[in-house]
């Protein structure tokens, strides 16, 4: 089986590009590569390649402003850093860089994603369970049944929008909608904030000079969500942050909802792109996926072996002075767990064409007590997806060559741009797939009453309606999809 990250072999040792070659625009102060820019940008599986065979497993790399940090590329040290959270803390305020001048937090594109916040990510410790305990009693408290009869519907709904067409491109018609309607709806979000508030939150992993100011935008929406839900509390991840007997405060409930909408979007948008970009390029791939030797969810985490959604994880800091993968780590040195680079190491992976499908050791959503607690979520939503998608267009085939496919990447995602597909055409289903139940009341957490059941699940009624039929309520999703008819 032909996989991505199986196409950047590690270049020999000791070749090293002469003087004056472009090359050398990837290498910043003391030669360490720079994890940023058009090199980086162009092909970071190769970039991880030649820090491995230069380096070993750890690698000092230069973020965005030319910020130290070490790259953890082999997939026991990743492990080890992830999961030994004395040595190597989340607690961003132990980098040594915020004394040192070392980067303007005022400034910085990467304060979003490196900077201090009062949720889960950024704790250790009684801290850390205390938080991370509400996040989870959030997630725990929806009926995965319930989950997969919504993505049911808006998988089908936007399906409808393209169908009859014949072609259809799918990242930006499909791979980028689903996960963020269902996150909306998980949220507990207004119908008008959602689109502009995902947008905003895929920016923040571009880090560039939009992205303090996406980042000011998804806070700011989230603390007006909470003000909402003080008011009238739903069937919903904000309720149930509010009503946990962890007692967080709204600035730490506006933080947690942060990192679910940025885990989540992101991360599932681009593992859908992924998985279907490989059914219409790999032939093999889609045999075994076609004649049963691999099942959808086993082809999920096939992908998520060969190209994790997230590649780059920030960050660790050394509490103290050690040493990792032969690498002299001093206290305060900035960690980044190289998901991708680990999951490729040939310590674990002698021969990465290897079928590894059954396996779900990899390191795509991190290891250890920081491990993503939403990780069966975002497989829900991608099996569901697409599922729906190769169920009803089975026929689909790349439109384009193989080799004019692009990428947008950063120096923690690398997001398929455009999958242009054709199809058969086929006529919209309507009203033929099964509509969703209302969802299960939410439990109690840890004996707090459960807030009322979420507005919009009780329909309403308008004034003189033949036969009491519900009101038409005009929303963003009925513009999204006149929109994508239009297109």
């Amino acid at each position: 089986m032909t996989l991505p990250a199986h196409e950047h072999a590690p270049r020999e040792s000791g070749l090293v590009p002469p003087p004056g070659c472009p090359a050398h625009a990837s290498t910043g102060p003391g030669g360490a590569a720079r994890l940023y820019g058009p090199a980086a940008e162009t092909d970071p599986m190769g970039l991880y390649e030649e820090l491995r065979a230069t380096h070993g497993p750890v690698a000092p790399v230069l973020l965005d402003g030319d910020v130290r940090a070490w790259l953890v590329l082999g997939y026991n040290e990743n492990r080890d850093v992830a999961t030994r959270s004395t040595q190597f803390s989340r607690d961003p305020r132990v980098w040594h860089g915020w004394s040192t001048g070392e980067i303007d937090p005022a400034t910085s594109p990467l304060m979003p994603m490196i900077g201090w916040r009062p949720d889960c990510v950024c704790a250790d410790g009684e801290e850390h369970q205390r938080l991370r305990s509400a996040v989870t009693a959030s997630l725990d408290q929806f009926d995965h049944r319930g989950i997969r009869r919504r993505i049911n519907r808006f998988a089908h709904e936007l399906i409808d929008t393209f169908c009859e067409d014949g072609q259809a491109e799918l990242v930006d018609r499909f791979t980028e909608h689903l996960p963020m309607l269902t996150l909306s709806h998980l949220l507990g979000m207004s119908d008008e904030t959602a689109p502009q508030l995902v947008r905003a939150a895929r920016d923040l992993f571009k880090a560039t000079e939009t992205s303090l100011a996406s980042n000011a935008f998804v806070v700011e929406s989230l603390e007006q969500l909470v003000r909402e839900k003080h008011e009238a509390p739903g069937h919903d991840i904000a309720s149930a942050l509010l009503a946990h007997s962890a007692g967080l405060t709204d600035e730490e409930v506006v933080h947690h909802l942060r990192l679910v909408l940025l885990a989540g979007y992101e991360t599932t948008a681009n593992l859908m792109s992924n998985v279907l970009r490989m059914v219409v390029t790999d032939p093999r791939f889609r045999g075994s996926l076609a004649g049963g030797q691999m099942t959808l969810p086993e082809a999920v985490e096939q992908v998520l072996w060969d190209e994790p959604p997230l590649m780059v994880c920030p960050s660790r800091y050394a509490n103290g002075d050690t040493t990792l993968g032969g690498q002299r780590i001093g206290a305060g040195d900035m960690l980044l767990l190289g998901l991708a680079a680990g999951n490729m190491d040939r310590a674990v992976r002698p021969d990465p064409a290897a079928p590894v499908h059954h396996n779900r050791a990899h390191l795509s959503f991190s290891a250890g007590s920081h491990e993503c607690p939403g990780q069966d979520v975002g497989r829900i939503i991608a099996d569901v997806g697409i599922d729906i998608l190769l169920t009803r267009l089975p026929d689909i085939v790349l439109s384009v060559p193989e080799e004019t496919l692009s990428w947008r990447s950063s120096t923690w995602a690398r997001h398929l741009t455009a999958l242009p597909v054709t199809f058969a055409p086929r006529a919209p289903r309507g009203e033929q797939y099964e509509t969703p139940l209302p969802d299960a009341p939410p439990a109690q957490l840890s004996g707090i009453p459960a807030p009322a059941a979420a507005p919009e699940e009780v329909p309403e009624t308008a004034p003189g309606s033949p036969g009491g039929r519900p009101a038409a309520r005009p929303s963003w999703w009925d513009r999204l999809l006149r929109l994508l008819r239009l297109r």
